[in-house]
């Protein structure tokens, strides 16, 4: 099959158009020959540079990208049966990022429960966005792209990250991909002429990967930290408590080996040992029972060998030993020897072997295949090693002797070949030094034979009781002469003839102890994430560096892994909820679908799906079981000084009232910094479109119902609580309505014109749009007893309650007569004129308001000009009626009278959603004393009477004006005016006239002037 063929026969790119699929041969051969210009993306600049260097025979030019550490080399280069100009550059690993869309990438924003569902997107990180704009540049001037990024599952998933980058410039471009196991002039030259096409399926099994590594440790991870901080506040107040599906079975290895020496019994043994010395030292032979565990039993035996202590020679043999020589060298090898046999960390040897390759000394150290391929040549690289002075020889010797010989494993990846070194040198220093010698000798140790010897065995009788001795002579070291890491010692023992006898040098009977296992060395725990599939061969030495930050373990001084506190609690308290998620089962049966997912087995969604649906269940049932660990850590933390309500650290996730007119992203309710509300939008900060609602909204919150009529669907309706005299009379204080501009009287009261700005308004300006979650409604019906969570770092039980702190400002002098008898509000601006639709007393009646809605003011049109004066924002005591009395035969504090308090019923109810001033739920009381107003329920503070805030409100009136034309039943302000016991504070003054307000003062009971209610004949 020609170049041609093989480049187009490959499988299809799922999101990538594929022209010539269907094209004739002349076609495609038309649309290779117009590719002039081919841009090449490795996936570290060293890797880019190292690959033009060897396809430019080191002439290419080299100029600056945007990214100061990723360069663009340049030179021609024969392809597609023709000259090209190549464009060399690289990323620097991933160039897109998983992560949650807004508001959910905040900790405070949601319940953590939310996060596996929550919507995610994938974007260019700030720090990468100069190496995006480098290939949008260069990709402009090419006709095709090549991915030179490494062929393992991450640098598949890479390349499609070029990709998609790239075709978001160019859609109709033909991209292409090299596959190499190793930066050598043969292997890119091969790479060139065999180009494929990208591998999706590979891609899609490292997507699914990183979206449950983000749902599921983001979840935990927040539940973890936000619940144990409060609960141990002085000990884990900063500490991020993270957990990974493959971080915690590590830990939990580690917790398993730490436990199984607690509980370890040691028992004691007994054995007979037998020695005999000779000429050239002395031989031990041991007990062919090896030892037993009865200490009565063993003594019987050893006194009877105690009575004919000789020895006969009863069997001597002798039989070829070999020592085996070294597999080829996998990544999960190369690990654990040099964590072994160099003492280099797991982390530490994989960024000097990915820097040994980009350098071109070695093969690419992410495999795992142990079997050298046929057609690799090993007798060039073997042949390489021969110019060094110190293993020179020795591959000199191997190519003399028949070549290499290699020994053959059992495990491949279909991708890459074993670890090897692919280039000679001399100029290392340093731990880099060490690793190369160390690659060099294991790969020339496993070309060579392996270590042969001679080994003899004596087996003796004493009183029928069987003792045996072993002896080696070691006749070729072959392998061994070059891999120092191994020893093979030769143990001498005398010619002992078959049937001879002898007089041993000591017959004793010694006793011991079982001991419990060693902790886990890196190498150990290595292994047993292996063999338990947690996580990759590329990615053990991560796992296991995030569990020692993490502080989860710790190192003793011989190396050994020993569990931290934290630790342990977590893995014990996880373990007692009954879901071992300390265990390898769920993250070994993810990776074993990963891989059905690479080999075209399995569906990406399905697996994702699944998985998700399987850690929610286990989410859940860990909430439900927190103080399960709660218990677990206070083994180790002693007992909890704080407290976590389940509502008070994770907050509901925030309902959608309607979408963003500017960015279509969805508007959530928000609580102001110092009390109030307003409209956000998710996209913030890059969308800052906000909804500011005036100071007297009390409450708001969604309501259920859905407005038919604004559009894009769903606008959700939303229930207001407005604060009495604040609004037109015709308004209820507690309304529901459309805040989509088809509510006209809501659109005015509320100035919904900031649905199209792209900022909050200079009346807001100080306060930040901080998106902290708002969650208070005063609708109780609907069952939402929420709370405001500010980010103001409180108690756990402290929570911010939703007020404004707004000072009404005192009314403005009247603007002088201009002729046009214009009525100004608080702010200095022209009111605004608007007329009582709602049937009553006041239908048809004229009132001005605030043209901005913001200073509350409101007055009654038909008010006398001279009396505009004394007009009072709305907030504040609104004016009297004339008959100088309020509801029903109820005398003010300010006339000497007393409030409903004292003849009211002693038993209460919840006030329904009444709110007092205290932002407190009022409660319910009824009056029992003869009079009008017998049997009459009101509202008032639940306090003690003697902590009471004065709050007053009769049940029955809910509604703005009543039928005597009173503008509002509460008549005291926000400054403080009450109707508390015993209160001394005067009313606010009447804005009619002064006659009205020097009223003769009347009996609370009858109503007429003259006595009080104490001297009242209907009292009597």
């Amino acid at each position: 099959m020609s170049a041609r063929a093989r480049l187009f026969a490959g499988s299809g790119l799922r999101m990538l158009p594929q022209p010539w699929r269907l094209l004739s041969r002349a076609a495609e051969d038309a649309a290779l020959q117009r590719i002039r210009k081919v841009l090449c993306v490795a996936e570290k600049n060293d890797a880019a540079r190292g690959i033009a260097e060897l396809l430019s025979n080191s002439r290419m030019r080299r100029r600056e990208g945007f990214s100061k550490f990723n360069k663009i080399y340049e030179y021609d280069y024969q392809m597609f049966g023709q000259k090209v100009t190549m464009v060399m550059t690289s990323v620097s690993g991933h160039l897109l990022a998983h992560d949650f869309k807004m508001p959910f990438r905040k900790w405070h924003s949601c319940n953590p429960l939310a996060l596996f569902d929550a919507e995610i997107e994938k974007y260019c990180p700030e720090n990468y966005i100069d190496i995006k704009r480098t290939l949008e540049r260069e990709i402009q001037q090419c006709q095709a792209l090549v991915i030179w990024t490494d062929c393992d599952r991450e640098g598949e998933n890479i390349g499609f990250e070029i990709i998609h980058v790239c075709k978001a410039v160019k859609p109709n471009l033909c991209v292409f991909r090299a596959r190499f196991s190793e930066i050598t002039l043969h292997a890119v030259r091969t790479a060139c002429e065999n180009l494929t096409q990208p591998d999706q399926k590979t891609s899609d099994a490292v997507d699914v990967r990183q979206e449950l590594d983000l749902r599921i440790g983001a979840a935990f991870t927040r539940f973890q930290t936000l619940r144990l901080r409060k609960i141990f506040p002085d000990i884990l107040a900063d500490q991020l408590i993270s957990y990974g599906s493959c971080q915690f079975p590590t830990l939990g290895f580690v917790v398993e080996r730490f436990k199984a020496i607690q509980a370890f019994v040691p028992e004691a043994f007994y054995k007979i040992k037998v020695t005999h010395d000779h000429e050239d030292g002395s031989v031990v032979f041991n007990w062919k029972r090896n030892r037993l565990f009865n200490h009565t039993a063993c003594l019987v035996l050893y006194q009877m060998c105690m009575e004919d202590p000789v020895a006969t020679v009863v069997e001597v043999g002798s039989k070829p030993k070999s020592k085996w020589r070294p597999l080829p060298l996998d990544t999960v090898e190369l690990e654990k020897l040099a964590s072994r046999k160099l003492k280099i960390n797991a982390k530490e040897t994989m960024r000097i072997s990915e820097k040994l390759y980009t350098q071109g000394f070695i093969s690419y150290p992410r495999t795992e295949t142990n079997v050298f391929p046929k057609e690799l040549n090993l007798s060039a690289l073997v042949q390489q090693q021969t110019q060094d002075p110190n293993w020179g020889a020795f591959a000199q010797r191997i190519l003399d002797q028949g070549g290499p010989t290699p020994r053959s494993g059992n495990k491949s990846d279909q991708a890459h070949p074993p670890i090897h070194p692919t280039k000679y040198t001399a100029n290392l220093q340093g731990n880099e030094q060490r690793l190369y010698e160390f690659i060099v000798r294991h790969f020339l140790a496993c070309c060579s034979q392996d270590a042969k010897g001679q080994e003899t065995t004596v087996e003796i009788d004493i009183a029928h009781e069987r003792f045996v001795a072993q002896g080696l002579m070691i006749l070729a070291r072959n392998y061994l002469e070059v891999y120092p890491y191994e020893k093979w010692s030769d143990k001498v023992i005398p010619l002992y003839p078959k049937g001879s006898r002898f007089q041993p040098t000591t017959v004793e009977m010694v006793d011991g102890e079982t001991s419990p296992p060693l902790l886990l060395t890196e190498a150990d725990l290595i292994a047993l994430m292996e063999k338990h599939g947690i996580g990759t061969d590329a990615t053990h030495a991560e796992h296991i560096e995030t569990i020692k930050t993490r502080m989860y373990v710790g190192l003793t001084d011989d190396q050994r892994f020993l569990p931290g506190h934290l630790g342990m609690g977590l893995v014990e308290g996880y373990d007692s909820m009954g879901y071992e998620m300390s265990k390898p089962d769920l993250r070994a049966e993810l990776e074993a679908d990963l891989k059905l997912i690479c080999e075209g087995k399995k569906d990406k969604s399905v697996v994702l799906q699944q998985q998700v649906q399987k850690y929610k269940q286990v989410f859940i049932e860990a909430v439900a079981r927190a103080n399960k660990l709660d218990q677990a850590l206070a083994q180790y933390f002693g007992e909890a000084t704080g407290s976590a309500e389940q509502e008070e650290v994770y907050p509901a996730t925030p309902l959608s009232v309607r979408k963003c007119p500017q960015c279509n992203n969805d508007m959530v309710l928000k609580t102001k910094k110092n009390g109030g509300f307003y409209l956000s939008c998710m996209g913030y900060p890059a969308c800052k479109t906000a909804v500011w609602f005036p100071d007297f909204v009390l409450d708001v919150a969604r309501d259920r119902s859905i407005c038919a009529v604004c559009k894009p669907h769903p606008v959700h309706r939303l229930k207001f609580k407005f604060k009495r005299g604040s609004v037109p009379p015709v308004m209820p204080l507690e309304f529901v309505g459309c805040i989509g501009g088809c509510d006209d009287m809501l659109k005015e009261l509320l100035d919904l014109k900031y649905l199209h700005r792209s900022s909050q308004p200079a009346s807001s300006a100080n306060q930040e749009t901080n998106h902290s979650q708002v969650n208070n409604s005063f609708n109780r019906a609907s069952g939402e007893n929420r709370h405001v969570r500010g980010t103001t770092n409180l108690a756990p039980r402290h929570l911010l309650s939703v007020s404004s702190t707004r000072i009404p400002r005192p009314a403005p002098s009247a603007a002088p007569d201009d002729g046009n008898n214009a009525v100004v509000c608080n702010c200095g601006n022209e009111a605004l004129l608007l007329t009582v639709r709602k049937e009553g007393p006041n239908q048809g009646r004229q009132f001005y308001k605030c043209s901005a809605s913001t200073c509350n003011f409101f007055l009654w049109a038909d008010q006398q000009p001279e009396d505009r004066n004394n007009a009072v924002p709305r907030g504040s005591a609104l004016p009297q009626p004339s008959a100088g009395r309020g509801p029903a035969g109820f005398q003010r504090p300010g006339g000497g009278g007393r409030g409903p308090e004292l003849f009211g019923s002693s038993s209460s109810a919840p006030g329904g959603g009444t709110v007092c001033n205290c932002d407190q739920p009022a409660v319910t009381r009824t009056v029992q004393k003869d009079g009008p107003n017998k049997g009459r329920q009101f509202h008032t503070c639940s306090k003690p009477r003697e902590r009471q805030c004065g709050f007053f409100q009769w049940a029955d009136e809910n509604t703005g004006p009543g039928p005597s034309g009173d503008v509002s039943v509460n008549h005291f302000d926000s400054s403080g005016f009450s109707r508390g016991l015993g209160s001394k504070a005067k009313r606010p003054g009447s804005f009619f006239s002064e006659d009205t307000a020097k009223k003769p003062r009347t009996c609370s009971i009858c109503h007429q002037p003259g006595h009080t209610r104490k001297t009242c004949p209907q009292n009597h």
